[in-house]
């Protein structure tokens, strides 16, 4: 009588059980979620603001205007050595000698479109005439930004004293 117990219904129906709690767990778990985070997966608008007086400003908000003339006074040209290693993969050093992008050396001061054997893309010209180091700043920060349109594929540097130390590297090869 004790076999009748352990029969194979008896199993699937334990089973059957088993997984139809785990089922409601799981739909109430993702009906729970829904109600909970909104349904419109993190992309609906917040329901109320509280306003609280003298928050329109966060403290973390509020950037400083640095001058870069100020900080490129105090560049160092032997950590824009260091910086360089990014320039490198596209540009050369040496003159008339390019890689992706025209050869660096004498860069600052001189004009934008310097190599005649070299195709800038037409984007630099307009933002540009001299490379001055407020320029390669500008241009370096942002490029696309600076020179819409540019072929240049870099993305940025954002530290303005790590502008400021590449540059003054770059101003220093030529003597």
């Amino acid at each position: 009588m004790d076999r009748d117990m352990f029969d194979t219904m008896t199993i699937t129906k334990a089973m059957g059980a088993l997984c139809a709690t785990f089922l409601v767990y799981l739909l109430g778990a993702w009906l729970a979620s829904s109600i909970y985070f909104g349904g419109g997966h993190g992309h609906s608008e917040q329901a109320y603001i509280i306003e609280v007086e003298g928050a329109d400003v966060a403290e973390d908000d509020v950037v400083e205007e640095v001058d870069f003339a100020v900080v490129m006074a105090s560049a160092s040209a032997a950590d824009g050595e260091t910086l360089w290693r990014n320039c490198r993969a596209c540009h050369v050093l040496e003159p008339g000698v390019h890689g992706t992008g025209p050869a660096l050396y004498g860069v600052v001061g001189r004009p934008v479109q310097f190599y005649d054997d070299f195709a800038y893309s037409g984007a630099l010209i307009e933002a540009a005439d001299v490379w001055t180091p407020e320029a390669l700043n500008g241009f370096l920060e942002n490029p696309r930004g600076y020179a819409p349109g540019t072929s240049m594929g870099y993305n940025g540097m954002r530290s303005i004293t790590d502008r400021a130390n590449l540059i003054a590297y770059l101003d220093s090869i030529d003597g």
